[in-house]
């Protein structure tokens, strides 16, 4: 891991043990030692990324109580054998998915997602996996992230330009894009929602 990532993920660290501190502190002593701790995450996050301690600072303070990983939800839709993706306004592809709001299950808004950023209607059929971001996916994140991957069907809708994305297109399994939005999606969880597409009895995988 590089120097940068390991510092990025301490700051990362010390910013969740400050936040939990601040939920379940008491002493007005302890309270003013754990937001000096999170304003030094802080400063370290914008050193080492050429931020605005303002912005980190937006990052950092905005949450309150016990911190835990946020959701991310993305949709494989499949025809003729293919899979759906979209390109990004960077030219960059990816499953089409997103953030979860804070009032939809994961399932429901992945079918919010989809239609968003694919312009297609679809129903759920399966869960294929649940990964940790870190351990899969390229570049370091401030917070923790579940990433939720959801098999589902196309009932409906046409894809539309919008603000997010600029194309949508299906792809077989050996004539996948090179320019993946990996820190997104990678090949490889693209290709675990081909096998579970496949299978019959599918296991959901998870970290």
């Amino acid at each position: 891991m590089e120097n940068q990532d390991r510092i990025l993920n301490w700051a990362a660290e010390l910013q969740s043990l400050a936040q939990a501190g601040l939920h379940y502190g008491r002493d007005k002593f302890d309270i003013e030692r754990f937001q000096r701790i999170r304003e030094i995450a802080a400063e370290m996050v914008a050193l080492k990324t050429d931020s605005s301690l303002e912005k980190v600072g937006e990052w950092f303070c905005a949450e309150e109580g016990y911190q835990t990983p946020k959701i991310d939800t993305r949709g494989a839709i499949f025809k003729d054998e293919k899979i759906l993706l979209v390109r990004e306004s960077d030219g960059r592809w990816t499953l089409p998915g997103g953030w979860c709001d804070f009032n939809l299950s994961p399932a429901e808004n992945v079918v919010k997602e989809v239609k968003e950023e694919a312009g297609l209607d679809v129903i759920v059929n399966k869960l294929v996996a649940v990964h940790d971001r870190a351990r899969r996916n390229a570049g370091t994140y401030l917070f923790g992230v579940a990433k939720i991957f959801f098999l589902c069907s196309e009932i409906g809708g046409a894809f539309q330009k919008n603000i997010e994305t600029v194309e949508s297109k299906y792809f077989s399994e050996n004539e996948l894009p090179d320019n993946f939005a990996a820190e997104k999606c990678t090949h490889e969880q693209v290709r675990l929602c081909f096998a579970a597409y496949r299978s019959k009895f599918w296991e959901t995988q998870f970290d």
